[in-house]
């Protein structure tokens, strides 16, 4: 069984300037996210860009991730769609692989009843030898995986835990009291009070920025330091919010060229952050 406790960074894919995958940036910011002690990270999510690669892209991508990552830290793949017969024989395909888990969100676009959703996060988990953590994203999907859903799929012995991003305190708490799935906050706002009621963590896109603050603020208050954690916590909010402003990965990847350590380019229909967020990114990265 995984642990996906702390502070899960959800990569970036960098491109160079000729439009193709920039895999020696990809394991700089690797070898940099061990080394702020971050729990894991995850290829393929939604800041990575998954829809614009095609599927030789995503497979070096990944194939990239785990050889940087050198068993050491573990790496979690995100797995989306709405073909239920791809998404098995992908599912199938990556048991081969050395992953601490499946990062799956609901079918998008296609709005199932949540029996459909249940049928589908079942079907993927039967199929899948790693542990399935749950995406619920309602604003990119389009649909809400409701709480009644949620604990019935926590009743399956390889759905193990959730990112949460449905935006409900009630439902936050609900699956914490529940005790069966490890909580992830998924909005990074909702990292202080995720963890302040037991979650378990993040995955932050924003922690790609300052990434040992937020390790830190993670141990703070799991260790029970309220005052620490909270100081913490609201040092990084001006951050969170600017990387929150605009369509992601666009800021995150801003920030990250501010820093020199990748270019800021996405693939269309993605374009670039602001000039004005750009500035101010620049002028808060400077201080």
């Amino acid at each position: 069984m995984s642990n996906f406790s702390g502070i899960w960074i959800p990569l970036v894919t960098p491109f160079s300037a000729d439009g193709a995958v920039d895999h020696a940036a990809l394991r700089r910011l690797i070898g940099l996210y061990a080394e702020a002690g971050v729990a894991g990270v995850v290829a393929l999510g939604t800041t990575g860009e998954p829809s614009s690669l095609d599927a030789a892209e995503q497979e070096a991508v990944l194939a990239t991730t785990l050889d940087a990552a050198g068993g050491a830290l573990p790496v979690i793949v995100g797995v989306s769609g709405n073909n239920a017969r791809s998404m098995r024989e992908r599912v199938l395909r990556l048991n081969a692989l050395p992953l601490a888990g499946l990062l799956i969100s609901a079918p998008y676009y296609v709005r199932p009843s949540q029996a459909g959703i249940a049928d589908h996060f079942t079907m993927l988990a039967d199929a899948s030898e790693h542990p399935v953590v749950l995406y619920d994203i309602p604003a990119r999907t389009g649909i809400r995986i409701e709480l009644d859903t949620l604990l019935a799929l926590a009743a399956h012995p390889r759905i193990q835990a959730i990112k949460d991003c449905a935006g409900s305190l009630d439902t936050t708490l609900s699956l914490i009291l529940d005790g069966r799935l490890q909580v992830l906050a998924g909005d990074d706002v909702r990292i202080f009070d995720t963890v302040c009621m037991g979650g378990s963590g993040a995955i932050a896109a924003s922690a790609h920025i300052w990434p040992e603050r937020f390790v830190a603020l993670d141990r703070a208050l799991k260790a029970g330091r309220l005052d620490e954690g909270r100081a913490l916590f609201h040092a990084l909010v001006p951050l969170i919010r600017a990387l929150t402003s605009e369509s992601n990965p666009a800021p995150v990847k801003a920030a990250l060229a501010a820093q020199g350590v990748i270019s800021g380019d996405l693939r269309a229909p993605m374009t670039q952050a602001s000039e004005t967020l750009r500035a101010r990114l620049q002028n808060m990265l400077a201080m």
